[in-house]
């Protein structure tokens, strides 16, 4: 959520930044609701004021025996406190409304984001690794999954519906490698904290990560009212909700494998062969919270701890900067990580790492003290998949398949597979 008081000193400011994501200027719609709030403000104290001391000249009246001063003075006060609830119900509705303004209003991107309307506006970073040099077809994860007996799409379409697979046998094994593997990486060598979280969560949690209020229909939700994360990003980064942190702790660095459930609505016909678009999937997700000054560094750090997984498996990847247009919601600057799918001849996101400053920090009130020891400042946050483990599975997949249909693990896998060297089919 953006600060109200910048908005009124940098109207211009916002309506440029806007602009680069395709929005509409709106710091004068917001500055006049904020005219609005502070006039009924200051209108709802004067009344307040004035009931208090036409109250106080009552009874002086009185003692004089002003009796008319006395009636005039009461039916004053009676006519402002018939007039107060009506005041303090618009100044409700006005906060409410600019509160309701504010929250939905994206992040405003850094500088250096190049400027674009969508995807297309991409500028590549970096490219890492090679592509497979094997001739012979390449075939898609589908395919190779169904055939070797451990993908089951037409069962999980009988028990759940569309968009749910069934994973099973050495496929299953090789999923919980892979999510081991990335956890004990991040936890051993790059310094986060493994943590298990709900699954669940309140609105204000969703509020504070910026999924609630804009993107509802994108959600799963309970009949008591609680939603299933659609990332761990919600709870890790909520673990700092209404705290205020030493300085000198940051940056905290949190890890979680977690089921993710999202409802996809926006995805109709997109993705629909194979397990690339799911209601639920397992993902490594990387949180960290910094201070004002660490956040921009930490971003490439946490897109470092990505890329090694990706280097440690053999697979062949890009980095891209996202355009403007291409940004999530409370994003101010992100690398999408894109791996090579051989089946498909196309690069797919795989991970995402962003950098939000404090954005999510205004929404969860989550402050530090600066290192003047009375300074408090809204936390920094950033979160990152590392990676997403069922695409990671297709990657494996698609780029260690065989010609016999079979997949070769990758080596750095090999620990967590129990002397199981080769996905094959067992009949």
């Amino acid at each position: 959520m953006l600060d109200i008081k910048w908005i009124r000193e940098n109207a211009a400011a916002l309506d440029d930044a806007l602009a680069k994501r395709g929005a509409a200027p709106q710091a004068a719609d917001l500055i006049a609701l904020d005219e609005r709030r502070r006039m009924l403000v200051q209108a709802l104290q004067d009344m307040q004021s004035r009931r208090n001391a036409a109250s106080k000249e009552i009874g002086a009246a009185m003692a004089r025996k002003e009796l008319d001063r006395a009636e005039a003075l009461k039916a004053e006060v009676a006519e402002l406190k018939t007039g107060m609830p009506a005041t303090e119900e618009e100044t409700r509705a006005v906060e409410t409304a600019l509160t309701d303004a504010l929250a939905r209003l994206p992040n405003l991107p850094l500088d250096d984001v190049p400027v674009g309307a969508d995807e297309s506006g991409n500028v590549v970073a970096r490219v890492v690794g090679e592509k497979p040099g094997w001739t012979h077809p390449a075939r898609e994860h589908f395919e190779i999954g169904e055939a070797l007996g451990w993908l089951d799409f037409e069962n999980a379409a009988r028990i759940a519906g569309a968009r749910f697979t069934i994973v099973k046998g050495q496929l299953a094994r090789l999923e919980r490698a892979l999510g081991q593997f990335m956890l004990d990486l991040h936890t051993r060598e790059h310094g986060y904290t493994e943590v298990q979280p709900p699954l669940m969560v309140r609105d204000d949690a969703m509020f504070g990560t910026g999924q609630l209020p804009k993107f509802a229909e994108d959600l799963f939700r309970t009949t008591d009212g609680r939603w299933l994360i659609p990332t761990a990003e919600v709870p890790l980064t909520n673990l700092v909700r209404d705290q205020i942190l030493e300085g000198a702790r940051l940056p905290l660095r949190f890890t979680a494998l977690t089921p993710c459930f999202r409802s996809e609505a926006g995805s109709a016909g997109r993705d629909t062969r194979g397990m690339l678009r799911q209601h639920q999937f397992n993902k490594v997700e990387m949180v960290s919270i910094t201070d004002a000054e660490s956040s921009v560094e930490e971003l490439e750090r946490m897109t470092a701890c990505a890329e090694t997984v990706l280097k440690r498996l053999g697979l062949h990847y890009r980095v891209m900067t996202l355009c403007t247009g291409d940004m999530g919601f409370g994003a101010r600057k992100t690398y999408d990580l894109e791996v090579w799918l051989p089946g498909q001849d196309t690069y797919r996101e795989i991970s995402s790492c962003s950098v939000c400053g404090d954005f999510q920090g205004r929404r969860m009130n989550a402050r530090y003290r600066a290192a003047d020891g009375k300074t408090l400042r809204f936390v920094h946050t950033l979160n990152g998949s590392g990676l997403a483990v069922g695409r990671t599975l297709i990657a494996v997949i698609e780029n260690y398949q065989n010609a016999d249909g079979t997949v070769t693990v990758p080596d750095v896998l090999l620990p967590y597979m129990g002397g199981i060297t080769r996905i094959e089919r067992i009949d």
